[in-house]
């Protein structure tokens, strides 16, 4: 059997992107070198981003099975190295391109990423759920997504997106955890154990900025802002760094709670965002027999919309009811969205048509180029 060529090899490593960046090994320098011998035992050195990588393993494993593929190949030993400073700064150029640092990428106006910003008047709606099942039906329809968990006093989605490391930084730019295939960053990464975060306004606008300009969000379809219940510094700080974010309002059909969801609609006539719709969550609890028992009264997710589309003088529409469904909090409880997990359940395709939904929008053409130049009249 002929002994490999070095660009098939180069061209196996071609095809295994590093598991954060999601961008190929090969243009991002992380090949040192490859060589093989005449017997096809391959011996490649792979250089991490920075020393104890969490992705190590997976790493090893990807470019083990790619270069095992390559016909004539019979050993793989793979080596870990570590990125000197010069090596990571010309990853940070490469990423970033020409864009000034810390940029906010989503605040451009001829961005191509739709921000959708989930708000809540009060807690206790399942924001967070929906969200969550938002970003894990959006990603699965094959769109690129994040998740930004805005809700620092009571973050709660690297548990319910099941999470398992923490942020990779390259000194200081931060690669966001990849679970269910989509892109999260939470201050929950940051803080050890279950320690509360004790923080006035400033700090709350410096760490959106760094959640938005730091990390390396690549290139999405969409970004998910899971904002806390209310009105306050987070809301007003999300407008203002992000003028593009259009907000989706989740309330129950309680109707305390539709008044309050009202309330943070409301917001978008002083922040100047759009508002996409209401998403009436635990709508009801279907029952054995098929009847359904609405737990929390009826209508308050209508009664939202109406109420917000004569304020703003624009239909505001009702995009969906979901179900009152145990499978969801179980799904959050072990890190496995509804969706994804449970994918033929009554929340589950409730949540599943309200993504179908927002993923097909399409954007509009103010503030993007057009690729068009004037001419003179003749």
């Amino acid at each position: 059997m002929p002994v490999p060529s070095l660009d098939a090899l180069h061209a196996a490593l071609a095809t295994v992107d590093d598991p954060e960046i999601r961008k190929p090994i090969t243009e991002l320098g992380m090949v040192e070198s490859v060589d093989v011998d005449e017997s096809g035992g391959v011996l490649a050195t792979i250089l991490l981003t920075v020393p104890g990588c969490p992705m190590k393993e997976t790493i090893t494993k990807e470019v083990t099975a790619a270069l095992t593929g390559v016909e004539g190949v019979r050993e793989v030993q793979v080596r870990l190295g570590v990125m000197s400073d010069q090596q990571r700064a010309d990853l940070r150029s490469n990423l970033r391109g020409n864009a000034p640092e810390r940029e906010i990428p989503f605040a451009r106006p001829d961005t191509l990423t739709r921000v959708y910003a989930v708000a809540s008047g009060k807690g206790g709606v399942g924001k967070s759920s929906v969200t969550v099942n938002l970003a894990a039906s959006m990603a699965q329809q094959g769109l690129r997504v994040g998740v930004v968990d805005a809700d620092i006093y009571g973050f709660s989605v690297p548990r319910m997106l099941g999470v398992a490391h923490a942020p990779t930084q390259v000194d200081d730019m931060i690669l966001p955890p990849v679970a269910q295939d989509v892109k999260v960053i939470s201050i929950g990464m940051f803080v050890p154990g279950n320690q509360p975060v004790v923080w006035r306004g400033p700090m709350l606008h410096r760490a959106m900025q760094q959640f938005l300009g730091d990390v390396f969000w690549g290139d999405l379809d969409v970004l998910l802002l899971d904002l806390p219940p209310g009105t306050g510094d987070i809301a007003i700080t999300v407008a203002q760094l992000l003028p593009n974010s259009e907000l989706i309002v989740v309330t129950t059909p309680q109707q305390a709670a539709a008044e309050v969801a009202e309330r943070a609609g409301a917001i978008a006539l002083q922040t100047h965002q759009r508002l996409v719709g209401v998403i009436e969550n635990m709508s009801w609890l279907e029952m054995p027999d098929g009847s359904r028992q609405e737990i929390f009264g009826s209508g308050g997710g209508r009664q939202v919309a109406d109420s917000l589309s004569r304020s703003i003088g624009a239909e505001v529409p009702l995009l969906g009811q979901v179900p009152l469904d145990t499978l969801v909090r179980e799904g959050g409880d072990r890190g496995v969205p509804v969706v994804l997990g449970e994918p033929d359940s009554p929340a589950a395709t409730a949540l599943r048509a309200v993504a179908r939904g927002l993923a097909a929008r399409g954007r509009g053409l103010a503030g993007r180029k057009l690729g068009i130049t004037p001419t003179s009249r003749v």
